[in-house]
């Protein structure tokens, strides 16, 4: 604890300018300052400061202990600040950075149930589906749903992100039902797009024949899913959209899932949804509290997870 202190008043000092200013902010005397510097060197043994009667400059061993001493203390407050969080009631401004068809579909939805749970929070969501940096929008925490690649993020995998093809009853009684992943080349696909010129390929997984490439095409393509969405409800073609999108749909019988034996996707099939925070921030009530509460919405049993292609929610017909 001595070093602690003498590496606190050290920094002070330097961060100040004098020991004037030092002690003015710490409530202690010049002196006594100048003397616990004065033994912090001693038992360090050397010099870290230069004194004139004008000013205080630093030695090269005082630049060198200054900037390890900054970064102990920072980690000392974190740590301090992290043990009182975890004791302490959810409370604050929660900023939630989450994408926009996600986010009105069960973000939105669950906002009233975890805010009656914690009243002395208060959310502030934004819904983008640009991917934003944490740290400069201010963010407490995001929801993303990709296969994630940056290591500057702490993230929580809370539930699996999966797609299927779907389309309206209508369109497969008008077109034909495919029967194998190739037979889904001779049919409207409405698609996403993700660069323009880009080629469309549909990756398809069964359970045992591995993986098939598919080259698609259709007349719709979009950047918006709910363009293509609402496209597949009306009957324009397939569609390959979330589970946890189509969930409902396909229980009402509004959508109808193709090839339910498949899970499919454009880019990966390791997609998952992700609540996602920045690496230097400690791990505060009011985030722990909404992962928790996400974790446990989403786990409950009968959520969109049964429409994966071992679940039993598919609406088949011959």
């Amino acid at each position: 604890m001595e070093t602690v202190t003498g590496m606190r008043l050290f920094a002070r000092v330097v961060e100040s300018g004098n020991f004037s200013e030092a002690g003015r902010r710490l409530g202690l005397a010049p002196s006594s300052i100048s003397r616990q510097i004065n033994a912090l060197e001693d038992a360090l043994g050397a010099r870290l400061m230069n004194r004139t009667t004008r000013k205080l400059s630093l030695t090269e061993a005082g630049q060198l202990y200054y900037q390890h001493a900054a970064r102990i203390l920072a980690d000392i407050e974190e740590a301090n600040l992290a043990v009182s969080e975890l004791e302490a009631a959810p409370r604050g401004v929660l900023r939630l950075n989450v994408p926009v068809v996600f986010g009105r579909l069960h973000i939105a939805p669950a906002l009233p149930e975890f805010l009656d749970r914690y009243p002395a929070v208060t959310i502030d969501l934004t819904m983008t589906d640009n991917v934003v940096d944490l740290v400069e929008e201010g963010a407490d925490l995001a929801i993303r749903i990709a296969e994630l690649k940056d290591s500057t993020l702490i993230a929580r995998r809370l539930a699996p992100s999966r797609r299927l093809i779907c389309a309206s009853p209508a369109y497969l009684d008008r077109h034909g039902r495919p029967r194998t992943p190739q037979e889904i080349a001779a049919h409207n696909c409405l698609t996403y797009k993700f660069t323009p010129g880009q080629s469309q390929v549909w990756r398809l997984r069964g359970a045992d024949d591995g993986l098939h490439e598919i080259r698609v095409k259709g007349n719709l393509q979009s950047n918006n899913s709910e363009a293509l969405y609402s496209a597949a409800k009306a009957g324009l073609g397939l569609a390959m959209m979330t589970t946890w999108t189509i969930a409902e749909d396909v229980r009402s019988g509004t959508l109808e899932v193709v090839l339910p034996d498949y899970e499919a996707s454009p880019t990966d099939l390791n997609a998952g949804i992700y609540a996602v925070y920045p690496h230097n921030r400690h791990l505060s009530a009011k985030v722990r509290a909404f992962i928790d509460f996400m974790v446990e919405r989403f786990a409950k049993p009968g959520y969109w997870q049964g429409l994966c292609p071992d679940g039993s929610a598919h609406r088949q017909q011959a």
